[in-house]
């Protein structure tokens, strides 16, 4: 009896460092399987934060429906942990907007992590891979979605479709509620999602992730307005712990389908 590792084709990791603080963050990125026989197709990204969790629920998810024909071909990218931090200690630190020193973990970096993404990320993505700098997509989770959340408010020019799947609005007593949208140049396309269960009648939750979502949805149209496309879904029967896989299949295939439905 033989036995190897389980590896996801076509899949790399790279480390890169943010310039200021220096910690190291891996990198995964998984290439479609058209990529190295269409060699002058520019493709879209779709960056992932959580990877550790999330990426192979992504790539499992897009898989069949990407080699079919039914969706849009990406490249997928998992953004990972910094190397010397636990995955708490790295995701509470970098998907938080605003400190709050009632954590006992460091929060408040969102905006050292947002320049990573910019000044890093984007341009090995650009250096490396034929990508299309005008078809990025944003997918987190939980502290990633309202990770994503804020940089929608305040950095829209970062993403171009934006996938937020139980946002957690309730962070910092919803601090993210009061904040301004900043200037649109162009439409962006939201996806949210959270669990049916996902309220502390229902599973026992300290927070209503159901309510925090109907709260964005609202304060995205009155603070953004015209210049956004939202999709929020309720999905039924999904508690917090198992909501995400179905936000990332039905948000992305909404985003990047390629017979789009008449009706949204």
């Amino acid at each position: 009896m033989t036995s190897s590792s389980v590896v996801i084709p076509r899949t790399q990791v790279f480390e890169l460092s943010h310039p200021l603080n220096q910690r190291v963050y891996p990198l995964w990125v998984k290439l479609p399987s058209s990529y190295q026989r269409n060699t002058s197709k520019l493709y879209p990204v779709i960056y992932v934060t959580d990877a550790p969790y999330a990426f192979q629920i992504v790539s499992g998810v897009t898989r069949f429906p990407m080699n079919n024909n039914k969706m849009q071909e990406a490249i997928i990218v998992g953004l990972s942990y910094a190397k010397a931090d636990k995955g708490p200690q790295s995701r509470v630190r970098d998907y938080t907007p605003v400190k709050d020193d009632g954590w006992k973990l460091e929060t408040g970096g969102a905006d050292a992590y947002a320049d990573y993404i910019e000044q890093v990320v984007f341009p090995f993505m650009a250096k490396h891979y034929r990508v299309q700098q005008d078809n990025r997509t944003f997918v987190g989770n939980s502290l990633g979605g309202l990770l994503g959340a804020y940089l929608l408010l305040s950095r829209p020019a970062l993403f171009d479709n934006y996938l937020l799947g139980s946002p957690s609005v309730w962070y910092h007593k919803e601090a993210l509620l009061s904040m301004p949208a900043q200037h649109y140049q162009a439409r962006r396309r939201v996806f949210i999602a959270v669990g049916e269960f996902e309220t502390p009648d229902k599973s026992g939750m300290q927070h209503d992730m159901v309510a925090g979502a109907v709260k964005l949805t609202r304060h995205l149209e009155v603070a953004v307005g015209k210049k956004l496309t939202i999709n929020t879904v309720k999905i039924n029967g999904a508690y917090h712990e198992t909501a995400f896989a179905t936000t990332a299949s039905q948000g992305l295939y909404w985003l990047y389908r390629t017979q789009p439905v008449t009706s949204e």
